[in-house]
């Protein structure tokens, strides 16, 4: 099985580069494929609403002039997407904002492509607005048919400077706790997407 985890800070190797490590590291003790992917600092714009991907259907956004059609096709493929992003003004930071508004809206597109997924949210936060973010990439999941594991509380690791947030044992072991729980339910689901119902349209 594959994993895919998005980092979404541009500050690559800081806190939630760090917290999506410790995901990961379970799930390739289990044997999973895992992947990494830098898109803090990349170029990805946001949604025209254009709609153009509910009249093509090929799978692809429209804007094929950024990271993005490329970033797509690995989340279709993944088995589980672990979405990373720090706490900026309350909310995620623009890559990931971007992402999951055109990503969200392709899957659904094309027959709902995310559906019997597993999702998860990482939170880097300094102090405030965590929750938040950790709504906003959960959002997405829910209305995507994907499948949001539990852990030990909710997956956030406090710091500012980078490394800061190895100093958050909770923060760490929750982490570890998480990509047990995804390995755990990697085995329990089918992944088989023909088995989720699709939705021709969606009300817009």
């Amino acid at each position: 099985m594959y994993v895919l985890a998005i980092n979404g800070s541009p500050r690559k190797g800081g806190n939630t580069d760090t917290m999506l490590q410790h995901v990961l590291k379970p799930l390739e003790s289990a044997g999973w494929e895992t992947e990494l992917y830098q898109l803090g600092g990349k170029n990805i714009r946001g949604c025209m609403a254009c709609m153009k991907c509910w009249e093509n259907k090929d799978m692809k956004c429209v804007v094929d002039n950024d990271k993005f059609n490329g970033l797509f096709e690995k989340m279709v493929r993944a088995d589980a997407i672990v979405i990373g992003s720090p706490t900026y003004f309350a909310s995620v930071s623009a890559e990931i904002k971007a992402l999951l508004d055109r990503s969200g809206m392709v899957a659904l597109a094309n027959g709902r492509q995310f559906a019997g997924k597993i999702g998860a949210a990482v939170v880097a936060v300094r102090r405030g607005g965590a929750i938040n973010v950790f709504d906003t990439i959960n959002h997405m999941y829910q209305m995507s048919q994907m499948i949001v594991p539990g852990s030990t509380y909710w997956n956030l690791g406090r710091g500012m400077d980078k490394g800061d947030v190895l100093e958050d044992a909770e923060g760490l072991t929750n982490m570890k706790n998480l990509g047990e729980t995804i390995a755990w339910l990697g085995k329990a689901i089918n992944p088989n997407m023909d088995s989720f119902p699709q939705v021709d349209e969606i009300t817009r």
